[in-house]
């Protein structure tokens, strides 16, 4: 199973970004998590199997929506109204369950990571 993330870069505080995850294989679980420098890697939000049951982390309620396409074996993390503290690198993850777990134990492969940088 292999993860690509991509979509990260730089924006202003108050701007949007698209990241997109593509994933081989069967469906999972998927999530998003982020790690800023000097950190522990964080969940933002994951999204079950069949995108019927979504969490998020409550920083980024209301302004982050999970989604995916299962087509084309794609899941999304559209940020909004981004912040300085959203800057991380994030990496997406597959859960061999159901989905969608919270934890990173819970995930058993993972993307390469995207950097997301938000200046103010």
């Amino acid at each position: 199973v292999q993860l690509q993330a991509s979509g990260g870069g730089l924006v202003q505080a108050g701007e949007s970004l698209r990241l997109s995850c593509v994933v081989s294989g069967r469906t999972f679980g998927m999530g998003w998590f982020r790690q800023a420098p000097g950190k522990e890697r964080e969940f933002v939000a994951a999204i079950s199997w069949s995108g019927g049951t979504i969490r998020y982390a409550d920083p980024v309620k209301g302004r982050f929506t999970i989604s995916r396409d299962n087509a084309k074996n794609t899941v999304y993390l559209q940020m909004n109204s981004l912040k300085p503290e959203d800057t991380a690198v994030y990496f997406c993850a597959a859960d061999r369950g159901l989905g969608p777990a919270r934890t990173t134990y819970e995930y058993d492969y993972w993307g390469q990571g995207t950097l997301v940088t938000v200046s103010s």
